[in-house]
């Protein structure tokens, strides 16, 4: 507890405190509030998972199965992995944690998508290393990045001069 105590104050609270304001910031600003709470996941945790029509996944994302975000919202997200050309499961194995379910208000237009990304991908993870992929995935993901941040996107009508 004495280890715990300082970062729980000095770090999560103020992370927590900040996305809080960020998303209700949003909200007022632009009506709705979108979150990407991104990880990576070790390859193992969905070597279980291959499905032989679709192979095992390469992305998962997590709406808690629905209570984070709305079913547009995640659709547009998995569509910009879809397009690049990776494999995309939904809330199996993971369905979303503290952040999804903290921040996630669809019926507020608040919403939450957490994306999990096979570190397979992109790293040897025997030696915590980047493979022979890396920069090739960073640009792809480079471009995943600039779709999702069009999610939600809408012509903003500009000041007159």
């Amino acid at each position: 507890m004495k280890e715990a105590e300082p970062r729980i104050r000095d770090v999560w609270v103020p992370w927590h405190d900040a996305i809080s304001q960020l998303m209700e910031d949003s909200q007022t600003m632009f009506g709705e509030a979108l979150l990407i709470d991104c990880h990576s996941m070790p390859h193992e945790a969905i070597e279980t998972l291959s499905n032989k029509k679709a192979g095992r996944p390469d992305i998962v994302l997590g709406d808690r199965f629905g209570a984070a975000a709305g079913a547009d919202i995640v659709d547009r997200v998995e569509a910009a992995f879809v397009d690049a050309g990776l494999r995309v499961a939904r809330n199996a194995p993971f369905a979303g944690a503290f952040v999804t379910q903290n921040y996630g208000r669809p019926a507020q237009d608040k919403h939450v998508v957490q994306i999990e990304i096979d570190r397979a991908l992109y790293m040897n993870e025997q030696r915590i290393r980047p493979n022979g992929n890396f920069a090739a995935f960073t640009r792809l993901m480079s471009d995943i990045v600039a779709d999702i941040a069009d999610v939600g996107r809408r012509e903003i009508a500009l000041a007159a001069e």
